[in-house]
């Protein structure tokens, strides 16, 4: 008899706890929806752009186009600076940035240097290349460089191909050097400011990118009653948009794209940042283009200031 009373036990315990437990209906008409998933956002585009003029009219030229940039792709483009070429090339070797405007012999050095590669290249008037001017005040009896020695001569940056390098080779043609045939020298660091040295009368002369003389000129037409060109260089390749060795293969096609497509795009912000830099469009460019430049530069070495 005990061993029945203890499976009736048993059973009557199992079914009280079977009641105890209560369970929660599934009711189809009262989903919830998941939670919301936490949107990505990339990180900001840099660019950097080389002191070919002053860093004011840097942001007043480039900002349109970094507009233009952070419409395209969906996300932030800000704006580094430097003072030197050097520094905006130490940039890209440190990955710093993603994308830079260099200057000529800028890209030559960093290519060698930092592993920067070509992207694009702006055309003006048709062209992909550019001249180093030699301007003297329009009151001066200056022909030719050779009439600068004793003088005052205003170099741009200490590795600007056209600023610095350019005229440097034509000193050495003449079997002299900046230190020696001139009285004194000083660096400007943006062509505009060279260019207003002269027209100033703080420089007797200065090599200057055509580029940015040109455009000068068509802001303030007045520059021409103070300045006059007594030397026109060769064409040289066009100063670049490059890339770093850090950059994705798809964040440089992409940016490739929109840039090549820019002149065609019809939106006001596409116009006006290509209005703003003075130029007609972006076009591919090979390394075959900065032979010439890359071989004058050999000439004098990598320049210090």
């Amino acid at each position: 008899m005990n061993r029945y009373l203890l499976y009736i036990f048993l059973a009557l315990f199992m079914l009280s706890s079977c009641q105890a437990e209560t369970t929660t209906p599934i009711r189809l008409n009262h989903l919830e929806p998941l939670p919301a998933p936490t949107p990505v956002t990339s990180p900001p585009l840099r660019v950097s752009v080389a002191s070919v003029i002053s860093p004011q009219g840097t942001v007043q030229s480039y900002q349109p186009l970094l507009d233009y940039l952070s419409t395209r792709l969906g996300r932030q483009v800000i704006l580094i600076q430097r003072r030197t070429y050097t520094e905006t090339n130490e940039l890209i070797g440190r990955n710093e940035v993603d994308v830079a405007f260099v200057c000529t012999s800028a890209y030559i050095d960093g290519r060698d240097r930092y592993g920067m590669s070509l992207l694009v290249a702006p055309q003006v008037n048709g062209k992909t290349s550019y001249h180093s001017l030699l301007i003297v005040p329009a009151s001066s009896s200056a022909q030719t460089i050779a009439d600068l020695r004793d003088k005052v001569f205003a170099f741009t940056d200490p590795t600007s191909f056209s600023g610095r390098v350019y005229p440097t080779v034509l000193l050495h043609e003449m079997g002299e050097v900046p230190e020696t045939f001139f009285r004194d020298t000083f660096f400007t660091y943006t062509h505009d400011a060279a260019i207003e040295a002269v027209a100033n009368d703080l420089a007797d002369g200065a090599a200057v990118d055509s580029l940015v003389f040109d455009f000068a000129v068509k802001r303030n037409p007045e520059l021409l009653s103070k300045i006059k060109v007594i030397h026109t260089s060769p064409p040289f390749g066009i100063p670049p948009v490059v890339v770093g060795s850090g950059v994705r293969p798809q964040l440089r096609a992409e940016l490739q794209n929109i840039l090549l497509g820019m002149a065609d795009d019809p939106s006001p912000l596409a116009q006006r940042a290509l209005a703003e830099l003075g130029i007609e469009r972006f076009v591919m460019i090979d390394d075959a283009a900065y032979a010439s430049a890359r071989l004058l530069r050999s000439r004098v070495g990598l320049l210090s200031p």
